[in-house]
């Protein structure tokens, strides 16, 4: 009995250890994502003083969707958990999922994450960015195993179309992945942000040319929640 247990220790030792040495996540230092500490707290700190409905959608992701300050309204009358914040990349935010999903029950999760191709040294590449979708996926797929998740596509913007054959990549691979894959949807807003001559609509962006103006969400909140409507018409 005592070798089989010192077997057993060995055994998941070992499985431990290699698992950490072959994670694609060791090449991602903690001090890169100590910045968005404040922001994670904050929203544990909510978490413990509102409640919220156990039927939810939760918004999760970067900069645009921290600011979609009319978000509660526009998606009446579904209840929704705001949580984004600015910077968000995937590369960063698997390692809060938990954090952020906490012990909300939810109905659906809605995600939008741009950053991960912008021009940074830092930047993956198209498919390691799928791949940290994937565990993105899998991390909430652990508590929620049945639930709809919805992604939302990249935005083509003015101020990284240089990076726009990159970011669509990324679109396009995660667009792939949730059609083959149940109970993952993708939201390809991308055609209605396209003039007629394939460039960004620089009119519906604030002047950094990155995020929304009022009428970018207006458009995006009806492009989403259509969507939301489909799918919920679905399950």
């Amino acid at each position: 009995m005592f070798k089989n247990s010192i077997f057993s220790f060995c055994f998941l030792f070992c499985t431990t250890v290699l698992f950490i040495s072959c994670s694609p996540l060791k090449k991602y230092d903690a001090k890169d994502r100590a910045w968005a500490m404040p922001e994670i707290e904050a929203f544990e700190k909510l978490d413990a003083s509102k409640d919220y409905s156990d039927d939810a959608i939760l918004f999760i992701g970067s900069s645009s969707i921290r600011l979609w300050k009319t978000l509660e309204e526009d998606m009446e009358p579904f209840n929704v958990i705001q949580r984004g914040y600015g910077g968000a990349h995937f590369r960063d935010m698997v390692f809060f999922t938990e954090r952020i999903l906490a012990d909300h029950k939810l109905s659906m999760v809605v995600c939008f994450v741009a950053n991960d191709i912008s021009g940074s040294s830092r930047d993956g590449t198209p498919k390691e960015v799928l791949g940290l979708f994937k565990l993105f996926v899998k991390q909430v797929r652990e508590k929620h195993p049945t639930i709809p998740i919805l992604q939302i596509a990249v935005t083509p913007t003015k101020s990284r179309w240089k990076l726009w054959d990159k970011i669509n990549q990324v679109n396009e691979l995660i667009k792939a992945y949730c059609e083959k894959t149940e109970n993952l949807y993708f939201i390809d807003t991308v055609p209605t942000y396209l003039d007629a001559d394939g460039q960004p609509k620089p009119e519906w962006f604030v002047s950094d040319q990155l995020h929304l103006n009022t009428k970018g969400y207006e458009v995006w909140n009806g492009l989403i929640k259509s969507e939301i409507e489909r799918v919920k018409a679905l399950n």
